[in-house]
């Protein structure tokens, strides 16, 4: 159940699940495998109606991803000012708690939206529909879903999205694409985030981008740090060419007549 907190944002929270949930449903595995089916039905129903408003509007949605801490909040605030003077942006935030990362996107002047889950695991579509109505997007703009930090649940759940972008931070294991290949194979970009630390830490940058590609083959793969800038170009690259090839597949509106 949704409800609207007093914090005067319109922030979104989610109740969460009463103690013994899963338990519960762990004691009947058929009844669990039902459950799952259904619950995954109705989420890609709802995030195929919130692809084609998001396509039909032209606006370019994608959906962050990656473990905690792997700087995901960083990297967006770094995107959102380099993305300055092109089109619109918006911003939803997903958590267990709190608004701090959206206060933090509010601060730069871009509307965003808080959804804490609770005892959630990940944003679904139903909540990032509500994200939509309630942030009022420009047509032709980004939309940014900063997902709950997990590499295991987010791989799940379609939120609607024209793309999932998985950031693997260099403060990680290189064989994170290895260990979670769900999430890995239902992206479409990897952003191998922090990469001004290399020289500090015990990791294969090969080996990773190797990684991510034998899980998924052809995968994009951007070496940023967000922190200095470094390697932006080629991912705001993409992101422009990408956001206008979704402006550019908006359906045409023929002229009203006068």
């Amino acid at each position: 159940m949704c409800t609207t907190c007093g914090c005067g944002h319109g922030d979104i929270h989610i109740e969460g699940r009463k103690p013994g949930y899963i338990e519960a449903l762990m004691s009947a595995p058929a009844r669990t495998v039902r459950v799952e089916q259904d619950i995954l039905a109705r989420n890609d129903a709802i995030a195929a109606a919130n692809r084609r408003e998001l396509t039909g509007r032209g606006i370019f949605a994608l959906n962050l991803v990656s473990s905690p801490g792997s700087g995901k909040t960083t990297l967006l605030l770094r995107t959102i000012e380099a993305w300055a003077n092109r089109t619109p942006v918006a911003v939803v935030e997903g958590d267990q708690q709190t608004s701090r990362d959206a206060n933090r996107v509010r601060a730069t002047g871009t509307p965003a939206l808080q959804i804490n889950t609770g005892k959630g695991c990940h944003l679904d579509a139903q909540m990032v529909a509500s994200a939509i109505a309630a942030l009022a997007l420009a047509d032709e703009s980004l939309l940014l879903i900063e997902n709950v930090g997990n590499l295991v649940c987010p791989a799940a759940f379609d939120l609607g999205e024209a793309h999932k972008v998985a950031i693997l931070s260099v403060t990680e294991g290189d064989d994170k694409p290895l260990k979670y290949p769900d999430m890995f194979r239902a992206a479409d970009v990897v952003l191998v985030n922090k990469i001004d630390l290399l020289p500090y830490v015990d990791f294969d940058l090969d080996a990773a981008v190797e990684h991510a590609r034998r899980v998924r083959p052809g995968i994009t793969v951007f070496k940023v740090s967000a922190k200095t800038g470094q390697g932006f170009d080629g991912w705001m690259e993409w992101l422009d060419c990408n956001a206008a090839q979704a402006r550019a597949r908006r359906p045409q509106r023929e002229n009203s007549p006068a």
